[in-house]
């Protein structure tokens, strides 16, 4: 049955849709914040920027704080463990464009976790409302923030979090549905999220092992939040938005995307990446995009899915590369459409 709640708001955004790109390092740089979108994501969220500004003069940085061309509104993630930076942080970047501040403490990887930010913050819960005092104060702009359900088993506070961030005036709240320990193993459980979303009156975006429309049904029914956030079911299938949006709205499927359509949104990919990153890291760049495509991609087995990355892999040059994903789509099935293949089942994994 379609949801038929207002959509949700960020200060005075209304997002287009339930259906959210979620940040993920390495992921979603501009050119794939700007394919999601235009397959259907209501709001897409840049990549994990450091709250160093004294880091912002390298390469990665520079490019995931380059927004030029995007749509509002446009999200940056600033990530870090001194409020104070942190504020800083989130003022440099409203003076660069950004219309909504998200801040990281999710991200379970080690190299952040050592450095007390990310979701290791969740064991600080003093100095979660510090920061979350200390950005919301420095900026006109909306402020959001992205946990998860803790620190580990034994220390599940995400809804002492959740509250934490209310009082502060973050704007909305996006709960992956895991644990730091968890990191990426298991299956995420969405009674934490649903705890959460009870306790609070902010808008709440699920997240975890959300890979289908039937999934994203089932999870906002389960849970009550107001959108789902989309992470590595997106990568090689960022097709998963429009079809989320159109079964929230209409209760059935959408066909699937016909190879002539897949082979459009490739080369355009390539482009787009060649064009930002440049003709030597842009193809380097590419080589995980179709490696995800192709685990996507029904047509190939897990043993031609090796030899086509390995022979995509040995590509240096833009031209070769769109030559490559000509071929790969002259040489496929014409008969039919393919389907993207499903990931997991549609069920609901409750603690």
């Amino acid at each position: 049955m379609p949801d038929s709640r207002p959509l949700p708001q960020i200060g005075r955004h209304r997002l287009a849709n339930r259906v959210i790109l979620a940040p993920m390092a390495g992921v979603t740089d501009r050119p794939f914040r700007q394919l999601c979108r235009r397959l259907g994501a209501g709001l897409v969220v840049g990549e994990m920027v450091t709250a160093d500004p004294a880091l912002w003069h390298t390469r990665k940085s520079r490019q995931r704080l380059d927004h030029r061309g995007e749509p509002g509104p446009r999200s940056v993630q600033i990530a870090g463990g001194d409020a104070a930076m942190l504020a800083e942080a989130a003022r440099l970047n409203v003076e660069q464009g950004a219309e909504i501040i998200d801040i990281n403490m999710g991200c379970p990887a080690k190299k952040v976790c050592n450095k007390a930010a990310g979701s290791a913050l969740l064991r600080d819960e003093a100095l979660v409302g510090e920061i979350l005092e200390a950005v919301v104060a420095a900026v006109d702009v909306p402020v959001t923030l992205k946990i998860r359900t803790g620190w580990c088993a034994a220390s599940n506070n995400g809804v002492r979090v959740a509250r934490l961030a209310e009082a502060a005036g973050i704007q909305a709240l996006a709960v992956h549905g895991r644990h730091r320990q968890q990191r990426y193993s298991g299956t995420a459980e969405y009674d934490t999220i649903a705890a959460i979303k009870a306790a609070v009156s902010i808008p709440v975006f699920a997240n975890g092992d959300i890979d289908s429309p039937e999934k994203a049904a089932a999870v906002l029914d389960y849970t009550g939040a107001d959108a789902v956030m989309i992470g590595r079911a997106a990568q090689g299938n960022p097709w998963i938005f429009r079809e989320i949006d159109h079964y929230l709205r209409h209760g059935g499927r959408q066909p699937p995307p016909q190879d002539s359509e897949r082979a459009t949104l490739l080369r355009d990919h390539l482009s787009e990446l060649h064009r930002f990153y440049g003709n030597y890291m842009g193809p380097r760049i590419a080589r995980k995009h179709l490696g995800w495509y192709l685990a996507s991609d029904c047509r190939f087995d897990a043993r031609e899915q090796r030899e086509l990355r390995a022979a995509f892999n040995a590509l240096e040059q833009p031209d070769a590369q769109h030559r490559f994903i000509d071929d790969l789509f002259r040489s496929g099935p014409t008969s039919s459409p393919h389907a993207v293949a499903p990931r997991t089942t549609h069920g609901i994994s409750a603690a």
